[in-house]
């Protein structure tokens, strides 16, 4: 009787479980799409990740966030987190904005102008690519994403590490293809700071493209073991550079963050950009 009663008590608990299953509804939680792009310039195919605002509206246009790193798996959702906070209604800092993630294939290819310097040649064999991916950008990227979306005159870009000298080289060589540059943790000893080095249009009197830029960095100290580049001196050489420039366009903000190191620095920088190139209203 007591084994019935239990076998019962079983398969009754069973049921139960059975049914509950049965009335849970589950729906995928979608955060934006994912697209390939074939470019003809990289000779390959391209993921792109792609968030829109909540209400988007084609009728509307949209400022649009180019985020390198920006794969699933490396800064797309972080950033996207950041984008959608800080465009709350109750909070209101930035316009609402299309985020756009280019998810790696090379990184350190892509992302590198050529170099043959020894020590650059040990951590990086495979360097060089970055002019055709900025070519990439330039001619297939963004007007892919402005044929395909609903989008305004703004175009920030945002980059860390490598992908921060990515970003600077292409604000030194393209400085037309973004106005708002976030540049994190750039690595400037790349060629042994050639960047640092050279003299870009946008420091000249002539240049009259309105810029803004933020330039963030950690406590860091030598990614590629010299004595002779620190990660953040060089990140304030390059804003002292810039700050020194004669174009009455271009703003330029540094922000230092000694409680964060290469690995910490991003979501923070971010936030604090965003707070920087939007003062509040």
């Amino acid at each position: 009787m007591k084994l019935t009663l239990l076998v019962f008590l079983i398969l009754l608990s069973l049921g139960t479980v059975a049914q509950d299953e049965q009335n849970r509804r589950k729906t995928p939680f979608v955060l934006g799409s994912i697209e390939t792009v074939h470019s003809k310039i990289l000779g390959e195919d391209r993921v792109l990740n792609i968030y829109l605002p909540e209400d988007y509206n084609e009728k509307l246009k949209y400022p649009v966030i180019y985020l390198l790193d920006g794969s699933a798996d490396e800064d797309f959702i972080h950033v996207v987190g950041i984008v959608q906070f800080n465009t709350f209604s109750w909070i209101n800092r930035i316009p609402k904005s299309i985020v756009v993630g280019i998810a790696n294939k090379q990184r350190k290819y892509d992302f590198t102008p050529p170099s043959n310097r020894v020590g650059d040649q040990k951590l990086i064999p495979k360097n060089g690519g970055s002019a055709q991916f900025i070519a990439f950008i330039e001619k297939e990227l963004q007007p892919y994403v402005e044929k395909h979306y609903s989008t305004g005159h703004t175009r920030t870009i945002i980059g860390q590490s490598l992908g921060g000298l990515l970003a600077t080289e292409i604000l030194f060589t393209k400085p037309e293809l973004f106005d708002k540059y976030v540049i994190i943790s750039p690595s400037l000893w790349w060629q042994d700071g050639a960047l640092l080095k050279s003299q870009p249009q946008i420091l000249k009197n002539s240049f009259k493209q309105h810029l803004a830029i933020y330039i963030g960095v950690g406590k860091e100290g030598s990614i590629d073991g010299s004595t002779t580049h620190i990660m953040e001196h060089d990140a304030k050489l390059l804003y002292q550079k810039i700050k020194l420039g004669h174009s009455g366009t271009v703003k330029v903000n540094f922000n230092y963050l000694p409680e964060e190191n290469h690995a910490t620095v991003t979501h923070q920088a971010i936030f604090n950009a965003f707070r920087t190139l939007y003062p509040k209203k």
